[in-house]
């Protein structure tokens, strides 16, 4: 049987305990990843090339207001911000990357994540002095309120159904967008070209040859001779 004095102690000890389980420092985030090889909500396998399938990203963010960038054709960023209140501000950033699957070559993987970032409207007064020299060492203080918008909180999100819906608005797009085709390369046929024929060297035309005409030939072989006389 307890005492009381055993009793006073053993609900000592209790309390200690749970002080000590309530004053616990909690695990960090980091700590529990598990990094699992099962299905993961940030990722989806499309039957679609890489192209198609961050054109279709692009489009499904486009079309629910996000501010998209792409700098490359497997790679696409999108920014949307949120005023849940007038103090506080909420932008959700968007990075989606598309890799080739490992399948076949028509198809793709789908990586997403997406960080909500949180800033909250702070204000703060500063205050500084004033001497007046004709008052001696009078001074006045001068306040002045400044209100910014400080980033208060970091996180990706982790919910699987959000990603859910934006995956299948992916494959939305990929189902009524008209997708690429690659260019099919046709055979080419080469032949070698005839030799060229030589032309034949031209003929010189013949001299012309100027003939005496027949009165002329006459009329010289019918003239005497220089210094006989003509009988009458």
């Amino acid at each position: 049987m307890l005492t009381s004095f055993s009793r006073t102690t053993a609900a000592a000890l209790l309390g200690l305990l749970a002080v000590a389980a309530c004053s616990s420092t909690p695990q960090p985030k980091f700590q529990q990843e598990l990094f699992e090889t099962g299905a993961s909500p940030y990722a989806r396998n499309f039957n679609s090339s890489t192209t198609d399938a961050c054109e279709a990203a692009r489009r499904a963010l486009l079309s629910q207001g996000y501010l998209t960038t792409m700098p490359r054709s497997d790679t696409v960023d999108g920014t949307k911000n949120f005023q849940p209140t007038g103090d506080t501000h909420v932008v959700v950033e968007f990075h989606v990357v598309c890799t080739p699957g490992e399948e076949a070559s028509d198809t793709s993987i789908v990586y997403v994540n997406a960080v909500q970032n949180g800033f909250a409207l702070k204000k703060s007064d500063t205050s500084a002095s004033v001497g007046l020299s004709v008052l001696g060492s009078l001074s006045l203080p001068i306040r002045s309120n400044n209100d910014a918008m400080v980033k208060v909180s970091s996180e990706t999100i982790p919910s699987g159904k959000f990603y859910d819906r934006f995956f299948g608005l992916v494959d939305h797009y990929l189902q009524t967008v008209v997708r690429t085709q690659p260019v099919t390369s046709s055979r080419i046929e080469t032949s070698l070209l005839p030799m060229p024929v030589e032309a034949p060297a031209p003929v010189p035309a013949p001299a012309p040859s100027f003939a005496m005409p027949d009165a002329i030939d006459k009329a010289a072989s019918a003239q005497p001779a220089s210094g006989t006389a003509v009988a009458p």
